[in-house]
């Protein structure tokens, strides 16, 4: 079946591409995002738990606005939402540009908050957009091959993040001796450098917003079809009903949310397990580059082996790959461990979108509230990093402070991505066997 039907239909390929291009829209606010835990936490000497309230607010926007998505899209329509995901994108990005004035830590939270309830707008539309974009048989491979496009966009918020930000801050200066310039200066030095730090942060995101308001324009000029409710009518209570009923969709919100935390896990701290080895925040960028480029290959070599392997059963199997390289990053030392953290990103390829797949498979106009739900379970991102912050805080401010199982604490924090991956592991194996 699925290999005589179109993954695209001809008919429907300018309105594919034009959604697909959101995914990586996003994805580079994700990625130029989460090096920014760790450049916000030595310019404004946070703790780790402290730093990782970037996550917390940039995944919280999610939870907070994917259910109003729904409605909103639901009541109107597919474009209408896209329209005001890009203006709350905008805004929030713009919004660096008071909270570097102000120098407020709070402020810059509030505007990655607002940012990212323009990504909820986005996210609840494209993802069951894309599904509805062709035949049911081939609803997975299609989301497989939107998604392969956000880890373009993640390449490119890396790239950004390292060009003009991470090697432009003065607070990552070292001495000839390899020490930090910025832990040895005075009060007032260090205001000097804290004032030039955060307009250097602030730049690339007030320049992003601009690129999204043309984005905007330009989508707000193109004719699509707009998959409108004749009437609008919402009936959630109905709807709800239905929903929590469905075996395949509560279990895979609830996986959803676990993957999404591993992912966030695995690709924030991925900074500092390379510092507690001697790698600077600059110099470990390109591991994170490594990572993407893993996740995208995989990306492109699962669309192709859905085409020949039922979801589940590749799910299940690269769950367990998953927890294989989450174990090297715990146990082994060194590069070894780098070089597992960066092969989890390989076995995270296939899950995002094909989970979201099982869950709303089936559930035909339902799918716009369960796809606000699977949206919600990207605060999977905003607890589980702020959890792991706290493990790494457990023996101090560092990485290495202290040791849990035989292994510094930044290894055995990874145990948390490793019982994320179980439980996606556990709705593999549920869903293989109906």
């Amino acid at each position: 079946m699925n290999r005589k039907s179109p993954v695209v239909p001809k008919e429907l390929l300018l309105p594919f591409i034009l959604i697909t291009s959101l995914f990586a829209l996003w994805g580079f606010a994700n990625d130029i995002t989460n090096p920014m835990v760790a450049a916000f936490k030595r310019v404004l000497e946070l703790n780790n738990t402290q730093a990782s309230w970037v996550q917390l607010a940039f995944y919280g926007g999610y939870f907070t606005m994917a259910l109003p998505a729904a409605f909103f899209i639901k009541k109107y329509s597919y474009k209408t939402g896209v329209l005001l995901g890009l203006g709350l994108y905008a805004l929030g990005a713009l919004l660096f540009y008071p909270a570097a004035s102000w120098e407020s830590y709070g402020f810059f939270l509030a505007a990655l908050y607002i940012l990212t309830f323009g990504l909820a707008f986005l996210e609840t539309t494209a993802n069951p957009y894309i599904l509805s974009m062709g035949p049911e048989a081939t609803a997975t491979q299609r989301l497989n091959l939107a998604q392969a496009f956000n880890p373009m966009g993640a390449l490119a918020g890396l790239f950004v993040a390292k060009t003009f930000i991470l090697n432009s801050l003065q607070s990552n200066n070292l001495d000839e001796n390899g020490n930090l310039i910025y832990d040895t200066l005075d009060a007032a030095s260090k205001a000097v450098v804290r004032t030039n730090d955060l307009l250097v942060i602030r730049d690339p995101y007030v320049m992003l917003g601009l690129v999204v308001l043309g984005i905007l324009v330009v989508i707000a000029l193109a004719k699509m079809p707009e998959n409108k409710d004749s009437h609008g009518k919402i009936n959630f209570g109905p709807t709800m009903k239905r929903l929590l009923k469905n075996r395949n969709f509560v279990e895979g919100t609830l996986a959803q949310m676990f993957y999404v935390g591993a992912q966030i896990m695995v690709w924030t701290y991925i900074y500092q397990y390379a510092e507690s080895i001697g790698i600077s925040t600059y110099d470990a960028v390109n591991y994170a580059y490594a990572s993407l480029g893993v996740f995208l290959v995989g990306r492109w070599i699962c669309t192709a082996l859905l085409r020949i392997i039922s979801p589940p059963k590749l799910l299940a199997s690269f769950s367990i790959l998953a927890m294989i390289f989450t174990l090297g990053a715990i146990f082994l030392e060194g590069m070894s461990g780098l070089y597992s953290l960066v092969g989890i990103s390989f076995a995270m390829s296939l899950m995002f979108p094909t989970i979201y797949g099982i869950a709303l498979e089936g559930l035909g106009e339902d799918s716009k509230f369960a796809a606000a739900y699977l949206v919600m379970a990207i605060v999977g991102g905003a607890i589980m990093p702020t959890l792991q912050g706290m493990i790494l805080d457990l023996g101090g401010k560092g990485y290495t402070d202290t040791q849990i199982l035989g292994v510094p604490e930044v290894n055995f924090s990874f145990f948390l991505p490793f019982a994320c991956f179980l439980m996606v592991w556990l709705f593999s194996v549920r869903v293989r066997k109906g």
